[in-house]
């Protein structure tokens, strides 16, 4: 099918999406866009929301700030929480903040916990014992530890999302057994490095599974500090890959961002468009790729519907 003068193959697939794993916020790493860049190029592109995304701090007020200065370009921005030790660790005294900081209608729209002080990512990067030790593993069985089951209930009361952050896959599940228990209705893992069964699981216990561009992407070969001076590379995971994971939790339990940010790559309008066109030549149909950016976002945290045109 021709395009249109000047129109790049995909833009069509931007309009009414929702990208919610920006990292425009400031961070150690050189950054592609500063937070409202990435809104005008949003709205530029026709899409309906973007989620920010800091290791660092919680990213609601940088989203609050956003919707306060650009809200009119009609880009819903929202941010959130992740529980890394420089954001305040995994406490419930955060979670509150969080969910209550920005202009009386910003607060955070997900908790996530760590994104690299996890045990799984630190031996991944061949950390040292203390280190190891130091960072959050969920059990196999008994009580989740420290301020979990306090933040759990938080997350349920407040009908926020739970992000279950870097874990491996039989954490994830065990986590989202322990959320659903509690009353948590909204949950995100996730899972392009996790296996086939492990999405099945995660998508019947009622978690949605995120795929994002950044692990499809070259910014997998390169080293980059995350948290502190160590700079680490990630694994890939083929865009055939993920196709894979996503027919078998089904195209209704999945949500695809772009993850990026990182200066490595393109603005993370761009790498979502390169991302949905990655996926369709691996077989992913066009409705599907839609509802995976549009819908099943939309529902899960919580966007507006789109104004009619």
């Amino acid at each position: 099918m021709g395009m249109a003068s000047g129109v790049l193959p995909g833009a069509d697939l931007l309009r009414g999406a929702i990208d919610c794993h920006v990292h425009a916020c400031p961070h150690i790493n050189a950054r592609s866009v500063n937070v409202f860049e990435a809104v005008r190029n949003a709205a530029g592109a026709g899409m309906r929301a973007i989620g920010l995304m800091d290791n660092f701090a919680n990213s609601s007020g940088y989203a609050a700030l956003a919707m306060r200065e650009l809200g009119e370009l009609g880009v819903d921005i929202f941010g959130g929480l992740i529980m890394e030790p420089s954001a305040g660790g995994i406490s419930a005294d955060t979670v509150r903040t969080s969910l209550g900081y920005g202009y009386g209608a910003g607060w955070a729209r997900f908790v996530s916990l760590p994104t690299q002080h996890t045990r799984n990512i630190a031996r991944q990067e061949g950390r040292s014992p203390a280190y190891v030790e130091a960072c959050l593993e969920i059990p196999p069985r008994g009580d989740l530890p420290g301020d979990l089951p306090e933040i759990l209930d938080l997350v349920a009361a407040n009908d926020v999302v739970l992000n279950t952050g870097h874990v491996s896959g039989p954490e994830a599940v065990r986590l989202v057994e322990a959320a659903k228990a509690a009353g948590v209705d909204r949950i995100l893992a996730p899972a392009s490095h996790f296996d086939v069964e492990t999405v099945t699981e995660l998508a019947r216990l009622g978690a949605m599974t995120e795929h994002s561009f950044f692990f499809a992407s070259h910014a997998t070969q390169v080293g980059l500090t995350h948290v502190d001076a160590a700079a680490n590379t990630v694994a890939p995971v083929g865009a055939a890959r993920m196709a894979e994971l996503i027919a078998a939790a089904g195209a209704d339990n999945c949500v695809l961002s772009s993850d990026c940010g990182v200066y490595l790559l393109p603005p993370p309008h761009e790498g979502l468009r390169e991302f949905l066109l990655l996926l369709e030549t691996c077989g992913v149909a066009r409705s599907d790729l839609s509802k995976m950016v549009g819908e099943n976002p939309a529902s899960l945290f919580g966007v507006a519907p789109a104004a009619a045109s």
